[in-house]
C-alpha cells in the first residue's frame, strides 16, 4: 500500500493549479488538515456532510473539493462547525480548489467541458477577478439542439437550451457553474452558443434580445469533471487510489 504525506500533495496541488497566484473569494488550498498519511483520496464538488461522509466510508483521508467551506470571514457555529468538527473528528482533510480549478488548462472545468464536446483549439475566455476562466473555441458545425444532446449525454443530467441564436452552430463559449450573468462576455466574443452551469432568468432575457443560444446544464453537473480529472491526476503521480463522491444538488 502506497503512503503519501499530506504536506506532498499540498505542495504540489498548489503549484500545479497555481494556487498562490489566482486572485479569489474562495480559500483555496488546504482548509482542513489532517494528521494522518494520505493512502487514498476522494473528490467531490461541494464541501458538504454527505460528500465528507461518503469521503470517510470510501476510506479517503484526503478529500478533494471545487467549492469549500471557506469564503471569507465566517463564525465557525451552526452548518460551518458540524461540518469542520466531522473533519477533524474522522482525521479527514480538506483541500478547495475554486477558480484554480475552474480556470487550469488540462484538468479544469471548462477544459474539460471543452474535450467533451470536442472543442478545437480553445483558448482562454471570460475575465473574472483579473483572470480568464473559461474557454472558447470551435466545434464542427452541428445543430445547437445536437450540441445540447451532446452535452446532456456526456454529463448524464438534463440541461435546458435557450435556442434564440443560430440553428447551426461552431464557435461555442464555456464557463461552468454560475455563468449565466457573464453571458454578455460570450456575446462579444463572436460566440454561438454559450455552454454554462446554473440558469439564470436575467441571461435568459439577454439571450432573447443578444440573438444567442444558450445552454444551462446544471451548475453541478458542469463541475462534476474538474474534482473527477483532478483526482486521476492525484492517482497517477502519488500512486495512490482516489474515487470521486456523488452529492447531486439537482441545480
Amino acid at each position: 500500500m502506497m503512503i503519501v504525506r499530506l504536506s506532498s500533495i499540498v505542495e504540489h496541488l498548489d503549484s500545479y493549479l497555481r494556487v498562490p497566484e489566482i486572485d479569489d473569494s474562495s480559500v483555496n488550498g488546504l482548509q482542513v488538515e489532517t494528521d494522518r498519511d494520505i493512502t487514498r483520496i476522494a473528490a467531490a464538488v461541494d464541501a458538504s456532510l454527505e460528500a465528507f461522509t461518503r469521503a470517510k466510508e470510501a476510506g479517503a483521508q484526503l478529500l478533494l473539493v471545487h467549492h469549500g467551506l471557506f469564503w471569507g470571514r465566517a463564525p465557525l457555529r451552526g452548518a460551518l462547525y458540524k461540518r469542520v468538527r466531522f473533519l477533524i473528528e474522522h482525521g479527514v482533510g480538506l483541500y478547495a480548489a475554486h477558480l484554480p480549478l475552474d480556470m487550469h488548462p488540462e484538468v479544469g472545468n471548462n477544459a474539460q467541458l471543452a474535450r467533451m464536446i470536442g472543442l478545437a483549439n480553445p483558448k482562454p475566455f471570460l475575465r473574472y477577478r483579473g483572470s480568464l476562466i473559461g474557454v472558447i473555441g470551435e466545434v464542427e458545425r452541428t445543430s445547437v439542439k445536437d450540441l445540447a444532446a451532446t452535452v446532456e449525454r456526456g454529463l448524464g443530467s438534463p440541461v435546458t437550451l435557450l435556442g434564440f441564436g443560430r440553428r447551426e452552430v461552431v464557435r461555442v463559449a464555456i464557463c461552468s457553474g454560475g455563468g449565466g450573468p457573464d453571458l454578455m462576455q460570450a456575446v462579444e466574443a463572436g460566440a454561438d452558443v454559450y455552454l454554462t452551469g446554473e440558469t439564470s432568468h436575467e441571461a435568459a432575457t439577454l439571450a432573447r434580445d443578444a440573438g444567442i443560444n444558450v445552454i444551462f446544464a446544471g451548475h453541478y453537473a458542469t463541475e462534476t469533471l474538474g474534482p473527477k480529472a483532478l483526482a486521476r491526476h492525484v492517482e497517477e503521480t502519488f500512486g495512490i487510489p482516489a474515487v470521486f463522491v456523488e452529492s447531486p444538488t439537482g441545480l
